[in-house]
Order: C-alpha cells, then structure tokens, then sequence
C-alpha cells in the first residue's frame, strides 16, 4: 500500500496510517515473538507500529524496527511509532523519565505518538499492578490535567512528534480540552471499538473536537480471562461471515474496512504470518456503501 495515501492528518498537522500493527500478546506468548511479528508485519505493508510500556516486549519490537532501518527495508520516517505512559508513571515528575525509557528499548530517538495508556493512577513502582496484601490494586490520586502538561513538554522537547490519550470517556476529554492554558489538545483517543461496541456516540465526539478515534481490539476482544467465555465471537457472526463470504473476504477484513470507512483508525494484532499479510488487504477496494449498510445490522 502507499502509506503516503492511506493516512489522516492529526489536528498538529503530522499525519497517522490508517492502518496500524498492533503487539500486544498474552504473557503466555514468548517475547520473541514480538520481534519475527514486527518484522512480518513492516515486509507486509504495515508502517504504523502499536506499542506499550505495559506489553513489556519493546525491546523486542526496537530490534524488529531496527532490523528492518538496517536491511533497507524501511527508513526511520517511514515507520509511525506509538508507545504509551502507563498508569504508574501520572504523576507529571515520572512522564519524561518513563518515554526516556520506552525510547531506550525502542532503540530511538522519539516516537511518532504517546499516548496516556489509561486514565486511572496507580502506585508508582516498578509492578505494573500493584495489589496490597488482601489482592487489590493499589491507586494512585493524581491530576490528570498535570499529566498532560507533562506531555506537552514531551512534545516540546521533541521526543514524542504528538501526543493523546487511550481509554478516555467524552468527560476526561473535555477535561484536558477545557484544561485553562492548554498548549496541545490530544490529537487521538485509542479505544476499544468493533461492531459491537462502534463508539458511534464517542465518535462523533472526537470528529467535532478534530480529535481521531483509534480503534483497538477491532476484530473482537481478546479471549482473557476476565473475558465471559459465553460471550459472542465477532468474527463468528453470521452477517459478517455471509458478506464476507459474498466479498469473498475474511470476516476480519470486512471488520476492519468497517472501521476506515468510518473515519477511524485501526489496529490489528495478529502473530500469524497467514494473518498479518492477509489483514494488510484491507487497503485493497470493497464496495463501501453496501458494506456500511449491512455492517449496520450488527451494531443496531
């Protein structure tokens, strides 16, 4: 695909492929993995790379990224990197030091985007889920409109070109655009968003505020635990399954062309090779009026 045609613009005038690779994986799931993934992903098409503190396999997408700006396959400007400040670094003294150090096992010298991973405190440590000694997580108080001063001067300072939010409801939202002396309005809210859960009200929301809508777990929420195993299985769905198979399609495509032809960004995340070639298709034309309207079926 021409990643120069299929990207928005942010309201900072830098720009984000529609399309984005996402690497997160079950703790089950080696480390390594991230790095022969991201590797596949970039050889497939994929320039717009999804990451976290939290994943805890940086450094193993750093070298998939590394590894492909050394073979030639890709220069450093043609890769769009996210990363994101998790919950035990909001207090605004820990927001640098904690992009420094997702920059150093990254292996670069910034990253495209740096997002607030969740709006929710917890104590400040090396334990991404700090329990006390009854098995409950431990919170944190912080102001969130001084998080976000943080990463403005992140942004300043240039390690991060742009900066947003994840998991933010349309109240946390105002709150950081209402916040008085605002320098930077997030540029994107990363959510969780598929046809069962279409953010529509959400949606409308960042479009009138210019903020774009990203979304994650596009293909369905991921089987954890806390998951209800008797919950259904989007891509299983027989309207996706019937116009996938009249597109002669995936399911998992016809989700996620639902997802760009609504204005939102998406991410999918996949450690399949057969899947991730197969999931950068989506860029490939489907006929879109007809999409949207039997999509509809599903979510109303």
């Amino acid at each position: 695909m021409d990643p120069k045609v299929w990207r928005v613009e942010l309201n900072d005038g830098h720009f984000i492929p529609v399309l984005g690779f996402g690497t997160y994986a079950p703790n089950e799931v080696p480390k390594s993995k991230a790095v022969e993934a991201t590797k596949l992903a970039i050889d497939a098409g994929f320039r717009h790379i999804d990451c976290a503190h939290f994943y805890n396999n940086e450094k193993e997408v750093g070298l998939a990224i590394r590894s492909k700006i050394e073979d030639g396959t890709v220069k450093r400007e043609d890769i769009f990197c996210t990363s994101k400040l998790w919950s035990t670094s909001l207090q605004p003294q820990l927001v640098r030091p904690a992009l420094e150090r997702s920059l150093k096992n990254l292996q670069l010298d910034y990253v495209d985007l740096y997002i607030i991973h969740f709006p929710v405190a917890v104590k400040p440590g090396e334990e991404h889920l700090p329990q006390d000694e009854k098995g409950k997580i431990i919170f944190d108080t912080v102001d969130l409109c001084a998080t976000w001063e943080a990463m403005e001067k992140c942004k300043d300072a240039g390690l991060t070109k742009s900066i947003g939010v994840s998991n933010f409801n349309r109240r946390q939202l105002e709150m950081i655009l209402n916040k008085p002396g605002l320098k930077h309005k997030p540029m994107c809210n990363q959510v969780e968003c598929h046809p069962y859960l279409n953010q529509s009200k959400l949606l409308d929301f960042c479009k009138s505020k210019d903020i774009v809508l990203v979304a994650y777990s596009a293909l369905g929420t991921q089987r954890e635990h806390w998951i209800d195993q008797s919950s259904p299985v989007l891509l299983d769905d027989p309207v996706l399954c019937a116009m996938a198979k009249k597109y002669e399609k995936t399911p998992a495509l016809i989700a996620l062309r639902y997802q760009l032809q609504r204005g939102v960004v998406v991410l999918a995340k996949s450690y399949s090779e057969k899947r991730i070639k197969e999931n950068v298709q989506v860029m490939k034309s489907l006929q879109s009026e007809e999409l949207v309207l039997n999509l509809n079926i599903i979510i109303k």
